[in-house]
């Protein structure tokens, strides 16, 4: 453990409710009540042009490295008029925007235009169009949802995708470089278009029940699922983080941030965050991959980021440019009230060499935080609000999330009730049924513990996932997420990751 001071930061302060359930079980949540809400997310975008229309909201590298950006105030009225052509072409809930490509400006205005007028947005895996030999996934997606317009910002980068879809019907736009022997419709056609009484009309009728998204996960079939996400789901939890880390409202946060639109993580929780708080978004065309990191570390050159999100992976590709590059270092940590990971463990030698590039720069730790949750739950259904000073703590409930933590199979597994919950799975009423139990509660399938039974203020800790546990011939439990854990930290800094 690194001998220093740690960065304060105004959280909410960290309590939770216990109700006993007969057979050991209980119900956690918090005692802070949750304040009311915007009743669709696109009232964020009209807020903050309204008050900040000449304030940076999304900003990109050109093709010639140079940064471009749009204003709160562009936005508006680029996706009112963006909303305006959807509604001449018939887009519909039975027929919505599906998005091919990877996060960029004229993506983001096609998902707010979208939402704006009560049409679904479903943004795709890229994966699905650029990696696969037979866009199986692609096509079991796009036969399920039946899009009526479908974006790729490069065409030319997805015409083998494009050309391996049934597109009778349907309108392709692209943002650039039109594929070859497909007829497509310029975004910019789009964007051009005047918005008349039409989009006030529809967006009046957008309310808190409204499917804002359709993000899919991968079932147990290795088939993708489509989660709906209301404008519910995505406002509550936005509201529900504001509470918590009511720092946020205070300072506009600032991200670089890669991590992908198809997901909650990047789409939901990081989005949303930027536009409930009004804040800028740089959008990071790198990745944590050989070849794609050095574009995540010159974005950071940049810009300073207020918060920075990432995954273990993506942690443990940048902190040796950290180590190494004291300039980047200083830069990195000029601005930056937190350091949050998701999505997986992170091992603790990566947490304590960002503390010691914390401490180097700043003479204090910087505050570390996580969360969890699901596609199902918009995503956060814990937060850390309070000091945590290692790896696995993943909150306590947000305000308005309960979860049930009940024995399950020498674990406490966890399900989770809340206005951020999905009410379902697009056209599979079978998996809806057997996502929840008899009290409402969807079945998430992970497993925690109290990080002090006697005080769960203190935190959960993840605990694995119920269903990838294993019994020994000899009748012992093996606890797959626990022991990745562990085998990881027996092994720093030799070991970066484990296979169980």
């Amino acid at each position: 453990m690194i001998d220093a001071p740690r960065a304060s930061l105004d959280f909410a302060p960290a309590r939770v409710d216990t109700e006993n359930l007969p057979g050991g079980g209980f119900i956690l949540r918090s005692p802070m009540k949750l304040d009311p809400y915007a009743s669709n997310l696109c009232e964020h975008l009209m807020d903050w042009a309204e008050r900040t229309p000449d304030r940076k909201f999304l900003a990109e590298r050109d093709p010639e490295g140079r940064w471009r950006g749009i204003s709160f105030g562009e936005a508006r009225d680029l996706a009112r008029s963006i909303a305006q052509a959807l509604l001449e072409r018939g887009v519909t809930l039975d027929r919505p925007v599906m998005i091919l490509s990877d996060n960029g400006i004229e993506n983001g205005l096609l998902q707010l235009a979208a939402m704006h007028v009560g049409i679904p947005v479903v943004p795709t895996s890229p994966a699905y169009s650029l990696m696969s030999r037979d866009f199986g996934k692609l096509k079991h997606v796009f036969g399920l949802i039946r899009p009526k317009l479908v974006f790729a910002a490069d065409g030319a980068m997805f015409a083998k995708a494009l050309g391996a879809l049934d597109l009778e019907g349907v309108e392709v736009v692209v943002a650039r470089n039109p594929p070859e022997g497909l007829g497509v419709t310029a975004f910019a056609a789009l964007a051009g278009t005047a918005p008349t009484g039409a989009v006030d009309a529809a967006q009046s009728r957008v309310g808190p029940d409204t499917v804002a998204k359709i993000l899919f996960t991968s079932g147990s079939t290795g088939l993708p699922k489509g989660v709906l996400n209301t404008h519910r789901m995505l406002c509550s939890n936005q509201q529900a983080i504001a509470q918590i880390w009511p720092f946020v409202t205070r300072r506009p946060p600032v991200l670089v941030d890669w991590l992908p639109w198809s997901h909650t993580f990047g789409g939901n929780h990081n989005f949303n965050m930027i536009l409930r708080n009004g804040g800028t978004l740089y959008i990071d065309a790198g990745k944590p991959a050989p070849g794609l990191v050095e574009k995540t570390v010159a974005n950071l050159r940049d810009v300073a980021p207020t918060l920075y999100f990432n995954v273990p992976r993506g942690f443990d590709m940048i902190v040796p440019y950290l180590e190494q590059d004291e300039a980047l270092r200083d830069h990195f940590f000029s601005n930056l009230d937190t350091i949050f990971y998701a999505a997986a463990a992170l091992p603790q030698n990566l947490w304590e060499r960002l503390e010691a590039l914390s401490v180097a720069t700043r003479g204090e730790k910087v505050v570390m935080t996580s969360a969890w949750g699901a596609t199902e739950t918009a995503p956060l259904v814990t937060g850390v609000h309070f000091p945590i000073d290692r790896a696995g703590v993943i909150g306590i409930p947000a305000p308005g999330s309960e979860i049930k933590m009940i024995p399950n199979a020498g674990k406490l597994e966890m399900r989770v009730r809340g206005p951020n919950v999905t009410p379902g799975y697009y056209k599979r009423d079978d998996l809806t049924r057997e996502a929840f139990d008899e009290d409402g509660f969807y079945k998430i399938g992970d497993a925690g513990r109290l990080a002090d039974p006697d005080d769960p203020a203190k935190g959960i800790l993840f605990d694995g996932r119920v269903a990838e546990d294993f019994k020994l011939l000899t009748g012992s439990w093996v606890s797959t997420g626990t022991l990745r854990v562990a085998a990881i930290a027996a092994g720093a800094p030799i070991i970066q990751d484990a296979v169980v």
